[in-house]
């Protein structure tokens, strides 16, 4: 997430992909949903948005291995004294932005392998949501540090943030016996998730002791934390049918849009 960082995130190991009864008839066999961009259009629609950003980038002569805090600012990076000065909207788009080819190479990887998971037990909106609003809360943890710890000039852009909160919402959707799928299955699938979620944060504190590469930790906590937090509300309406779950969706992620604003106000009041 850091100007200073590639954001490395190492990808879980290849898994089946779950199925939530809601979405069920609209998904395909797993062997041919890799292959089919309909079963999964929000993950493919972030992968493209955040490809397309990249590409303007290079286009408009940014360095695609080195590029300049300057440049990552232009673009929509995240910056406390610009966000508390008014531009609250890189919040969103630094999520999008990314440091280099191999930082939005490792996150798109990831991106795709969780979304692929995700998006099933969610649907196309929740997946965009759970993106956005971990995205955003990630974000906001990172900006409340900088403030408290009078960092003015930290520059912060890529996905890992929201990565982590499609991690974290997975791991809970996941525990959910209820789904038809076998509960050993279930629990294979959900601690690949947290090895994946553990290695990369345990790799993320790690480089607090290096001055090889610099990884915004507290985005990446922030993502994830919220993501759990989003997924405890959804479990009692996995298996009630369709319509319920895209109800309780709709409730749980306006409240938590409602929640980011009031945590936004009292950063702002940091100052």
């Amino acid at each position: 997430m850091s100007s200073y960082s590639q954001g490395e995130i190492i990808p879980p190991d290849s898994y089946p992909r779950a199925v939530e009864p809601g979405y069920a008839p609209e998904i395909p066999p797993p062997d041919n949903r890799r292959r089919n961009i309909l079963t999964a259009p929000a993950t493919y629609i972030l992968l493209g948005i955040n490809c397309a950003v990249f590409l303007w980038m290079i286009l408009r002569g940014v360095s695609p291995s080195n590029p300049t805090t300057g440049q990552l600012i232009y673009f929509g990076a995240t910056n406390p004294d610009l966000i508390l000065g008014g531009q609250w909207w890189r919040l969103l788009t630094a999520t999008f932005v990314h440091v280099g080819i191999i930082h939005i190479a490792t996150n798109m990887w990831c991106l795709w392998n969780l979304g692929l998971l995700g998006e099933p037990l969610v649907g196309p909106f929740g997946l965009a949501a759970v993106y956005v609003l971990t995205g955003l809360a990630g974000n906001l943890l990172s900006l409340a540090f900088n403030v408290i710890l009078r960092d003015h000039l930290s520059v912060g852009a890529g996905a890992s943030g929201a990565v982590f909160g499609i991690a974290g919402i997975l791991i809970v959707l996941l525990s959910n016996n209820k789904l038809p799928i076998p509960w050993s299955e279930l629990k294979r699938l959900r601690r690949s998730v947290i090895q994946f979620a553990a290695l990369n944060l345990i790799i993320g504190l790690g480089t607090v002791f290096t001055n090889i590469i610099r990884i915004d930790n507290f985005a990446h906590v922030g993502g994830f934390l919220f993501g759990l937090a989003l997924g405890v509300p959804l479990i009692p309406r996995m298996t009630s049918g369709r319509v319920r779950y895209l109800r309780r969706q709709k409730l749980t992620f306006g409240s938590a849009t409602f929640v980011l604003a009031l945590f936004g106000y009292w950063i702002s009041n940091l100052k």
